[in-house]
């Protein structure tokens, strides 16, 4: 029963906070209006697509590793039971937002949209603020040295290169 309340949790967190953030926002920024359709642009078009498409399957993987690993949702107001360690989050703790910022600029490449560059870089200092000054202390109060020691092993916005395990800090 916890395991279903939390997917039905997760995906209503994720068509609210990301797919306004990642969806409606850059709609109303945009139109979805396509600004650069020279051929010279189609390698910048192609990598959006790939980010885009990239984005969208980290950003479930994410928001699957709660309901399954952390049994709870994302969402401040349902939070999960376990610290979430699995999966991309072994190699990056803070993946739904690596993904998120992956999407819009993804967008701004494909639609030759410099509106969304400037949006990508609001989201970021959005995401690190709200990251450095509520997330972080919040998981530190709540699982501790557990946390403490997945924040050593991985880093927080550059993925590294193996899995980490628990078992690797000192």
């Amino acid at each position: 029963m916890r395991r279903a309340k939390a997917a039905v949790g997760s995906f209503a967190f994720l068509l609210l906070a990301p797919g306004v953030v990642a969806g409606l926002v850059p709609w109303l920024l945009t139109g979805w209006e396509v600004h650069l359709r020279s051929p010279y642009w189609m390698p910048l078009r192609i990598a959006g697509v790939i980010l885009i498409v990239a984005g969208v399957v980290a950003l479930l993987h994410a928001f699957l590793r709660f309901v399954v690993e952390g049994l709870g949702t994302p969402a401040p107001l349902a939070p999960t039971q376990d610290l979430v360690v699995g999966g991309l989050y072994r190699h990056v703790r803070n993946p739904m937002y690596l993904a998120v910022g992956a999407i819009i600029v993804g967008q701004a490449l494909f639609l030759g949209q410099l509106i969304l560059v400037a949006y990508a870089a609001t989201f970021l200092v959005a995401v690190v603020s709200f990251v450095h000054l509520y997330e972080e202390p919040t998981l530190r109060r709540q699982f501790g040295e557990q946390y403490e020691a997945y924040r050593r092993g991985v880093p927080g916005w550059w993925p590294r290169r193996h899995a980490w395990r628990a078992e690797e800090d000192p």
